[in-house]
């Protein structure tokens, strides 16, 4: 039998893998097995810091929402603030109130003025 020669398949399957990894630094560059490990493991990081920035950004609004809200009132808090808009079915998420809070302070005033007759 003759021999089959394979031909660039597994070159392309290589190359493609060191594309992604071709930032990073020494071995993690040129050898194909730490390439590949590498890649793993930055795919395994990305995929869990996408739902800790989430958590981290949601932890940030609360803060700077109850740092405005306890500002202005003395006893009311966020959680109050934040029962009172579901009472009052008002959709406002985190982030928008987040933004108001820090962007234009009398609107949030205002809003939780509202809220509280």
């Amino acid at each position: 039998m003759t021999r089959i020669r394979r031909g660039y398949i597994a070159r392309r399957r290589r190359t493609k893998i060191r594309l992604f990894a071709s930032s990073f630094r020494g071995a993690h560059s040129r050898l194909t097995r730490t390439i590949i490990q590498q890649k793993i493991r930055a795919l395994v990081s990305a995929h869990r810091d996408r739902d800790r920035q989430k958590r981290n950004f949601r932890r940030l609004w609360v803060t700077r929402i109850n740092a405005v809200i306890r500002e202005s009132m003395v006893s009311y808090s966020y959680s109050r603030l934040i029962n009172n808009l579901y009472k009052r079915q008002l959709l406002l998420n985190r982030k928008i109130l987040a933004q108001i809070a820090i962007l234009n302070r009398n609107c949030l005033y205002m809003i939780s003025n509202d809220i509280l007759k």
